[in-house]
């Protein structure tokens, strides 16, 4: 059976080259400023969705909490068990099917680790994973790139140099998805990579939201928790109550 995109992308050890750039400082900024407003208690229980190699889950349990951390990527749980403890796990999990209920004070889904199915039922069915895993009270906090200023201001080529490889990417936006084509050469091999994410709007989560039980709380248009302006905030940011408890 053929790989979805994100299964194959993210096991990619070029995939954490490209994106190397991406620190803990910008990840410790944004928990920082998430844990003021949420005042989340000392032992709170947290599941980092989609949580790549732990980046933000590693920096929550450093602050006191109990943290699950779950992804597709084998690769990238392979390397974030290497920071396990007793209150520190993670998981190999498809977000449509996490394995727990009614048990997490805050379910996290950061840095557009959302929109890379190509049915809505599919979208769905992830919040309605997130909302179960969910105590009576628990949060969700979802953080989506702002798909409307990216169509303002999309960069349609673009070359990258890191190391001894050049990366030549290619973006577009069409049926419904913000795409980008990345192609290079690595060990005399040729490569042929692609992101795709729904181009969801703020109307777009409202639905998804109604649909999955969940109810928008508040939402944010950066790391520094500034409010949400379409034409010109970096991030769309959710946080979301469960709805019919």
């Amino acid at each position: 059976m053929q790989k979805n995109w994100f299964q194959s992308w993210f096991n990619s050890p070029y995939y954490h080259l490209l994106y190397r750039s991406r620190n803990n400082t910008e990840a410790e900024f944004f928990i920082d400023n998430l844990c003021a407003f949420l005042k989340p208690p000392l032992n709170a229980k947290i599941i980092d969705i989609a949580c790549g190699k732990g980046r933000h889950a590693i920096y929550l349990n450093k602050k006191g909490f109990d943290v699950i951390g779950t992804d597709l990527s084998y690769a990238s749980i392979r390397f974030a068990k290497n920071f396990e403890n007793n209150t520190l796990q993670f998981f190999v999990q498809d977000m449509r099917n996490l394995f727990y209920i009614n048990y997490f004070d805050f379910a996290f889904n950061l840095f557009t680790s959302f929109g890379y199915f190509d049915k809505d039922a599919d979208h769905i069915n992830a919040l309605k994973s997130f909302r179960k895993s969910l105590n009576k009270n628990g949060l969700l906090v979802l953080d989506y790139l702002n798909a409307e200023k990216i169509a303002q201001h999309l960069i349609p080529e673009e070359v990258k140099q890191i190391e001894d490889i050049t990366f030549y990417i290619k973006r577009n936006i069409a049926d419904g998805k913000i795409i980008k084509n990345i192609n290079f050469t690595a060990q005399q091999k040729n490569y042929a990579f692609t992101e795709q994410v729904k181009d969801f709007r703020l109307a777009d989560f409202k639905r998804l939201f109604n649909a999955a039980g969940l109810e928008i709380s508040h939402t944010f248009g950066d790391y520094n928790l500034n409010p949400f302006v379409a034409t010109q905030s970096d991030r769309l940011i959710f946080i979301c109550k469960k709805t019919g408890c």
